[in-house]
């Protein structure tokens, strides 16, 4: 017998990493300390894999002046792993179905995202709505209009699964689609108050998260996670928003990204309506219904396994003079004895997507009021 016998790889190449070892690389690679988004994507472009590269960190540490530098121990990730599957998370990974192009399209994408629910909303057209924490009731209200109205023409809605705007946009898209980026790990519940609303989400909608398992999140890890709910998304809506808040940070995050920016008007005196009012003075398309944003951004087209190839048409545009005699229409059919809203649109022979944006409209200028199970009154 000869040595080549007794020692095969003296004679044969190693065999290529699998795409599961290279998977685990990638990882172990981006959790070791100092590796950035933009440090990650050089050493891989440099080094060819990401096993080549974590081989590299430690000489390209010492050449910045890091010394005694150690790559992410392998235990860390298979901890991470192993927390993954108990929670029932999926590793979605940039450049790999179900990764979306949207997201993918961003300079600083993350590498991996963990994911939570139905993957295949990751699939469908996408819309960002943010606003306020501290959301007046009008501003819930009108989260709630625009996301449910969304989601009914196609769009699965976006958001960060904070308390206010969030917690009032996903709240009402739960039938239809919703998508929360969350700051700290997809495991750790935040805000607590959310925690139901959180599974929820993850039962019908889905949570992302490119944290690792189990961090508990910081202030500084909410900017990165605004720009992933922008970056899925077609256009961000700010609702409600003060002049220096998280917001605005999606926002400008969006006209990074090449996307478009809408927000909700609000009154001058109003600090929570600050930010939008700024946004529109600087050039977002001013929005006061999801009819208007399917006009600015035409038809929502989605596939999904129970429903056909549908087609959303953007509303016709009504005159001022046709508005006005809709809101007369309405509030002629309206008293302090709360109607049900669809007996309402019956009785106006109008098509509800007319009727929707109508009862916005009043809505906010405070003539009409929501009840609950879905009754509508006139203000008097």
């Amino acid at each position: 017998m000869t040595d080549e016998d007794h020692n095969p790889s003296s004679t044969h190449p190693p065999l290529p990493p699998t795409p599961e070892d290279e998977r685990f690389a990638r990882l172990r690679q981006l959790r070791s300390r100092r590796v950035g988004i933009s440090t990650y994507k050089r050493l891989l472009t440099e080094h060819g894999t990401a096993q080549n590269a974590l081989a590299a960190l430690p000489q390209v540490a010492r050449a910045a002046g890091v010394s005694d530098y150690r790559i992410c121990p392998e235990g860390v990730v298979q901890a991470e792993m192993k927390a993954a599957r108990a929670a029932g998370a999926q590793l979605v990974t940039l450049g790999e179905p179900p990764y979306p192009d949207t997201l993918a399209e961003i300079a600083d994408a993350p590498p991996f995202l963990w994911a939570l629910g139905d993957l295949t909303l990751l699939s469908r057209p996408m819309i960002s709505l943010v606003g306020a924490r501290n959301a007046s009731s009008l501003g819930a209200r009108m989260a709630k209009a625009l996301a449910r109205d969304l989601g009914a023409a196609g769009f699965v809605v976006v958001s960060g699964l904070a308390r206010g705007v969030d917690a009032a946009a996903h709240l009402a898209a739960l039938d239809t689609g919703t998508i929360a980026v969350q700051a700290g790990g997809i495991d750790i519940m935040y805000p607590a108050e959310n925690t139901e609303l959180a599974r929820s989400i993850a039962t019908t909608g889905l949570r992302l998260s490119e944290q690792p398992m189990g961090l508990q999140p910081m202030a500084r890890h909410f900017p990165g996670r605004n720009r992933i709910i922008s970056g899925l998304s077609r256009a961000t809506i700010v609702v409600e928003a003060a002049a220096k808040s998280g917001s605005l940070i999606t926002a400008r995050d969006a006209l990074d990204q090449g996307r478009d920016v809408l927000a909700v008007p609000g009154h001058p005196f109003d600090a929570r309506a600050a930010g939008c009012n700024m946004l529109l003075r600087d050039g977002a398309t001013l929005i006061r219904s999801a009819a208007d944003v399917i006009e600015v951004l035409g038809a929502a087209r989605t596939e999904t396994p129970d429903l056909p190839l549908i087609a959303q048409a953007a509303p016709e545009k009504r005159s001022l003079r046709e508005s006005a005699a809709l809101h007369a229409q309405i509030l002629s059919r309206l008293g302090p004895s709360p109607v049900a809203e669809d007996q309402l649109i019956r009785d106006l022979e109008t098509p509800a997507a007319q009727v929707a944006p109508a009862l916005v409209d009043l809505e906010l200028d405070g003539q009409i009021a929501r009840r609950p199970g879905g009754l509508l009154s006139r203000v008097v």
